[in-house]
């Protein structure tokens, strides 16, 4: 018997944004350029990552090195930390904060939308999405 395809939350409809976009999430993953990927996931323009963490109590940065390392470097990192509200630890967010990133911190059903929104104006976003 074949398994179901993943249940859709929230589908997007697509558009060049001249990177990998997020075209769905739901059911525990995320589909991003037409592909799924189950668990957390960190979002590049150009590159798609596991994330170690699974709760916002999890967020280090260690576990944001492939953000901090990538080139063209980030200016915002959206995080999208379950289906409320939650804040990365401080270290975390003083941490980005000395790299010159923007962490903004929203649930992962508006961190996706807005990855979206920040692509398509071409600016430098980044993602860290827990999913729910």
């Amino acid at each position: 018997m074949m398994a179901e395809p993943p249940r859709t939350v929230m589908e997007f409809k697509r558009q060049s944004a001249g990177g990998l976009s997020i075209d769905s999430y739901g059911d525990g993953g995320f589909r991003i350029d037409g592909r799924w990927y189950d668990g957390p996931v960190l979002v590049l323009p150009d590159a798609v990552h596991p994330w170690t963490a699974r709760s916002p109590e999890e967020v280090s940065i260690d576990g944001l090195k492939p953000i901090l390392d990538c080139e063209p470097g980030v200016e915002i990192l959206l995080f999208g930390l379950g289906r409320g509200f939650a804040v990365p630890p401080a270290g975390v967010r003083e941490s980005l904060a000395d790299a010159g990133i923007s962490a903004d911190p929203m649930d992962t059903g508006a961190a996706a939308r807005t990855y979206n929104v920040l692509l398509l104006e071409s600016r430098r976003v980044a993602a860290a999405l827990l999913p729910f």
